[in-house]
């Protein structure tokens, strides 16, 4: 990728299925699919499928956000834990510990934005097929993401 400091979004559609750049990732039995991509935003498209989950992490340079298209995911947010169901929207500020857990029985279908891009697009590449937690866990302190240990 370019530097995403400097990367202007593509005028245009990404129509319904597709992904910018034909991409999809998949990302620990999650598939994300780029919908938008600039400097100062990137979108994706997020199914997870039941008993997947993102485990909790900070973003230290960005905001993020979940808008809820169907099904529910439970959410630890700076270690309060609450539920995103369809139509909601989820709030996640730069610094704030949260992870994602689709606990139920139904896929669940978002889409995540954050802002700005910084090195999420490179991470996501850098992680698609990845199958071993660990280093899905390196590679992203690597891009700006860190994952907290787990609870002792």
């Amino acid at each position: 990728m370019s530097d995403p400091n400097t990367l202007a979004e593509t005028p245009g559609i990404t129509t319904t299925g597709s992904g910018i750049q034909g991409l999809s990732w998949s990302i620990l039995g999650q598939t994300y699919v780029p919908k938008t991509l600039s400097a100062s935003s990137m979108s994706w498209h997020a199914t997870f499928p039941p008993g997947t989950f993102v485990p909790p992490h900070v973003h230290p340079t960005q905001d993020e956000y979940v808008y809820m298209l169907e099904g529910r995911l439970d959410v630890m947010l700076d270690g309060a834990e609450m539920q995103a169901n369809a139509g909601d929207t989820v709030r996640l500020p730069l610094g704030l510990p949260h992870g994602l857990f689709n606990n139920g029985d139904r896929t669940v279908k978002c889409l995540f934005w954050v802002s700005p891009t910084r090195r999420l697009f490179d991470l996501f590449n850098a992680i698609h097929n990845v199958p071993d937690p660990s280093e899905v866990m390196r590679l992203a302190g690597l891009h700006e993401v860190d994952f907290l240990p787990p609870p002792a």
